[in-house]
């Protein structure tokens, strides 16, 4: 069995995140959480995903306290799956690949799910990096600070 690279020690905070994550099927469930989803059988009708594989995804974010596992709403013996803080401050995450995958993977008129602003019923505004000022940045116009450069 070939073992898992771990990054949560490593330098760079985008090792870090990915580890965190995992893998492509746990960003789906955090996508399907900020979908509403909250039960096993309701993740795994919109994934398709194996039972095993979604238990061990669902254990891992639970673990990694992105998500938590609580008493369900209607008060049944079932268990439910909530984001946490940390879960929720993946949304700008979720927007920029779904921004990104409408930009580089559809056909201009093809169909998609939309993401909108609920109170206004519009789509939202692409996301942007900006500086501390407010100027809109490119790759170009930053540089990484590695620890073993200070």
């Amino acid at each position: 069995m070939v073992t898992r690279t771990r990054f949560d020690d490593s330098e760079c905070p985008v090792a870090r995140s990915v580890d965190a994550i995992g893998d492509w099927w746990s960003l789906l469930i955090v996508r399907d959480a900020f979908d509403g989803s909250r039960r096993f059988g309701e993740f795994q009708r919109s994934l398709g995903v194996a039972k095993n594989i979604l238990t061990a995804r669902l254990r891992s974010l639970v673990a990694g306290g992105i998500l938590e596992s609580v008493p369900a709403s209607d008060g049944s013996a079932y268990r439910e799956y909530v984001l946490t803080p940390k879960g929720t401050a993946l949304f700008p995450v979720i927007v920029a690949l779904r921004q990104w995958g409408e930009q580089n993977f559809f056909a201009p008129g093809e169909p998609h799910s939309e993401l909108v602003d609920r109170h206004e019923g519009q789509h939202l505004r692409a996301l942007e990096v900006l500086s501390a000022d407010g100027r809109r940045l490119n790759p170009g116009d930053t540089t990484v600070h590695k620890v073993s450069d200070r």
